[in-house]
């Protein structure tokens, strides 16, 4: 599903990634870790496109986005990727369910299509009496998973997230958590997720580690070894 052979990224001198191999399977939630400055949200972005590498590729179903061109790049990214990020970014003038439209919109689908699987989501997160509330009406879980919706909105293949539960208190979170792995069981999305929380590292199909804009052994696979 997602494919990343020798990304290097620079900003001026200073070398973010250093040459990060790594395959993603479909269907596997993945948590990245690693202390501030690993080089974390820099490949979360190179995969989701928001950035380039200075060399090395990066194929996402299928498709090598470092050979596409910025417009190609737009359209790539609204058909098969969603964004969940550490603070909603819900646009305030509109309710949930306009909210989680609007992608569709943008991907040209017409109104009743979007109104229907937004309602679908709606539902699977248990928000169906908030559709019509605007994000200054809803409360901090409730906002993060009418974002989580927005991101699934055109069924894309991946789900990036980058501190997705990193706003929320204890209850929430743990809710948060265990709605990406009912979402692609019911689904099949691919989930990789940046984040510092231990608890939801510890949950996904893999963590993988990162120090110095390098890949690393996990610290139990070095004790072992």
């Amino acid at each position: 599903m997602i494919e990343i052979n020798n990304i290097t990224k620079s900003f001026g001198s200073l070398q973010v990634l250093k040459g990060i191999d790594l395959n993603i399977d479909k269907g596997e939630v993945v948590s990245i870790v690693g202390p501030s400055g690993a080089g974390k949200t820099t490949l979360l972005q190179i995969i989701g496109t928001l950035d380039a590498p200075n060399s090395g590729t990066v194929r996402v179903d299928g498709i090598d986005t470092t050979t596409l061109s910025q417009n190609k790049l737009s359209d790539f990214r609204n058909q098969h990727l969603g964004f969940v990020f550490q603070f909603h970014q819900l646009l305030p003038e509109f309710t949930a369910i306009e909210n989680i439209m609007i992608p569709a919109y943008i991907a040209g689908r017409s109104n009743k299509e979007a109104k229907a699987r937004a309602e679908e989501l709606l539902q699977f997160m248990g928000l169906t009496n908030r559709a019509h509330h605007k994000p200054a009406e809803l409360s901090g879980g409730e906002k993060q998973r009418v974002a989580v919706a927005r991101a699934l909105v055109n069924n894309p293949a991946v789900i990036l997230a980058d501190e997705p539960s990193g706003s929320l208190d204890t209850k929430n979170k743990q809710e948060l958590h265990q709605l990406f792995f009912d979402l692609r069981d019911k689904f099949g999305q691919t989930f990789v997720i940046v984040t510092h929380d231990e608890e939801l590292a510890t949950l996904t199909d893999r963590t993988i580690h990162m120090r110095d804009g390098l890949l690393v052994e996990s610290p139990a696979t070095n004790l072992e070894g």
